[in-house]
């Protein structure tokens, strides 16, 4: 794929459009949603580890899916530029060896964003984590971050399912009896992370009336504990800090 840094250099703070291509890069964050989508993109990070601060990208993958159905997919290894920690790759078995040839981030994050273009994003824990690292380096690269919207299946399954004592999502993919095989590798884990969001979406719809919806902002509200007690808090927090008592 075409190298963009120019088209983003000049537009932060703007949607770049790149021929057919729409990319949002700009100075705020998209909003995290709660909710079943036909059309998104479900993308996972390997990391040398779990700081956004210190850490680095090692591999990066994504499915595109149109209409309920898989249209692409995305995957590259990346070279951090750093050695890989042994422990890092004893849960992702991604090695120094195997990036020694990959590109640098940079490059592997512009074609990412190309893949993305405007669709809303899904992932397992990404508000707290993968979406760090992809605001992170996108601030370095482009002085600016993507817009796109999107939907943490982690806060979802906690919504969905609180009688489940773990969330994880090889928990919740044994849960709906989802095989766990490749898990740790990026583009394994997109594609049970779409078969989840599928089966998390069936709850959604099925239970669309349990779930009142925020006045302000309308996504769902959820119930929430506190120092003084539990309460209902808008699902899109931090965008949205609308409360309720119970």
């Amino acid at each position: 794929m075409r190298r963009l840094c120019g088209a983003f250099n000049r537009a932060a703070g703007a949607i770049v459009k790149e021929g057919n291509l729409t990319i949002m890069l700009g100075n705020t964050y998209g909003n995290r949603l709660t909710e079943y989508l036909n059309d998104y993109v479900v993308f996972d990070l390997e990391t040398t580890g779990t700081s956004c601060y210190t850490d680095r990208v090692v591999e990066i993958s994504a499915i595109k899916v149109i209409n309920n159905e898989i249209a692409e997919e995305f995957s590259s290894l990346v070279n951090p530029e750093q050695k890989i920690p042994y422990f890092a790759s004893q849960v992702n078995g991604i090695t120094d060896d195997m990036v020694a040839d990959a590109p640098l981030f940079e490059e592997a994050l512009q074609d990412f964003l190309e893949f993305i273009g405007d669709l809303p994003l899904v992932g397992h824990n990404i508000h707290c984590f993968d979406m760090k690292f992809i605001y992170r380096d996108s601030m370095e690269f482009y002085g600016a971050v993507p817009g796109n919207d999107y939907v943490d299946t982690l806060y979802l399954a906690r919504m969905c399912l609180p009688e489940l004592d773990h969330h994880t999502l090889s928990d919740l993919a044994s849960h709906y009896g989802i095989s766990t095989e490749g898990a740790h590798r990026a583009l394994a884990d997109c594609r049970m992370n779409r078969m989840v969001y599928e089966k998390l979406g069936e709850h959604l719809v099925s239970h669309t009336l349990d779930f009142p919806k925020c006045p302000k902002c309308g996504n769902i509200m959820v119930k929430r504990s506190g120092k003084y007690g539990s309460f209902m808090g808008c699902s899109g927090y931090p965008n949205c800090r609308h409360t309720e008592k119970l």
